[in-house]
């Protein structure tokens, strides 16, 4: 405590800044940390407190109340609330969430377990994560590139082959795309790796006829940038989806599809990225209409003969329940 009193005490002798390695990437952080350097001469003695703690412990301070912030600096609550206004937030909780985007891709896993205890009780559960996600969703729609969403639907017509990474969380979504692409294109590869070498092993051909699609949120994957900047120095078309115009994919991709993703839990929310994906495979189909209808029907005739899928299951027969088994 000690050496966070001197800082705090010094706070009026500097203007307030971040290093390299504190600095995030979002929109958010650059809009905080400009914020409170813009209104430093402004502060009072305590608001000025406030400003040097939050700068030097802003991976601690997103954990607070204004209470506990206040308490943390020897100033009142009253006081903590009115640097977040004076800031230009309505309110501690506005500014709180403007911290939390600072930190998200930042926090280990037990922090987002903390954050989430501290916003929602046990009852509260199934309601604030849809009603988040159903947010999500709104706001990629509303701030979407629908002119990148359609050059990227272009490229991937155009490609000759089609790569598609993503790695730990994204993963699924990666498995996802790249499942359905397979339905439309003939030549699809889901980069799949446990290490770094192994992405360049599967991507060794790939060339200025292809497309690689990298998909990542934070904590972004630098797996999934080092194959981006691979196809990138290869002139490969590159898309990414990922959640922030900042975001590092965004340096080695020339279409950038952008899905919130920005929810400080321990699982972080990935509905947005995939209705996203939904509307790229759907926007893709529509295109090869008459290939994608006759791979599905080629497909299944050669689940019905090969047994692919139980017949276990329930038809409806002049409105009574018939149950087909399989052994019949």
């Amino acid at each position: 405590m000690a050496d966070n009193n001197n800082e705090i005490n010094n706070a009026e002798t500097y203007n307030i800044e971040m290093d390299s390695t504190q600095m995030d990437n979002t929109e958010v952080n650059v809009d905080l940390i400009s914020r409170m350097n813009e209104m430093y001469p402004k502060m009072s003695k305590g608001q000025k407190k406030l400003a040097a703690y939050i700068t030097s412990n802003y991976d601690t301070a997103v954990f607070m109340t204004a209470a506990k912030l206040g308490e943390m600096v020897g100033v009142s609550e009253s006081t903590t609330v009115r640097f977040a206004t004076l800031l230009g937030y309505n309110g501690f909780p506005e500014f709180h969430k403007a911290l939390e985007d600072v930190v998200k891709d930042k926090l280990h896993s037990v922090q987002r377990i903390e954050i989430s205890a501290s916003k929602m009780t046990k009852a509260q559960v199934l309601e604030t994560v849809m009603m988040s996600d159903a947010e999500k969703i709104k706001l990629t729609l509303d701030t979407i590139s629908k002119s990148n969403f359609e050059e990227a639907v272009e490229s991937i017509m155009n490609a000759k082959r089609i790569y598609v990474v993503g790695i730990r969380t994204c993963m699924p979504l990666a498995t996802f795309l790249g499942f359905y692409l397979n339905l439309i294109f003939d030549d699809v590869t889901v980069v799949t790796t446990n290490n770094a070498s192994e992405i360049f092993e599967q991507m060794i051909n790939i060339n200025k006829d292809d497309v690689l699609i990298g998909i990542s949120f934070p904590r972004y994957s630098m797996r999934t940038l080092k194959a981006m900047e691979f196809a990138n120095d290869r002139n490969a078309k590159v898309i990414s989806i990922t959640d922030d115009k900042n975001s590092p994919l965004n340096l080695y991709s020339s279409c950038n599809l952008l899905a919130r993703s920005d929810m400080a839990t321990v699982v972080d929310s990935l509905v947005a990225p995939l209705s996203v994906i939904n509307a790229l495979v759907v926007s893709l189909c529509m295109k090869k209409a008459d290939y994608v209808t006759e791979k599905l029907d080629t497909l299944e005739r050669i689940w019905n003969d090969y047994q692919i899928y139980s017949n276990d299951e329930i038809n409806m027969v002049d409105d009574e329940v018939a149950i087909r088994s399989i052994e019949k």
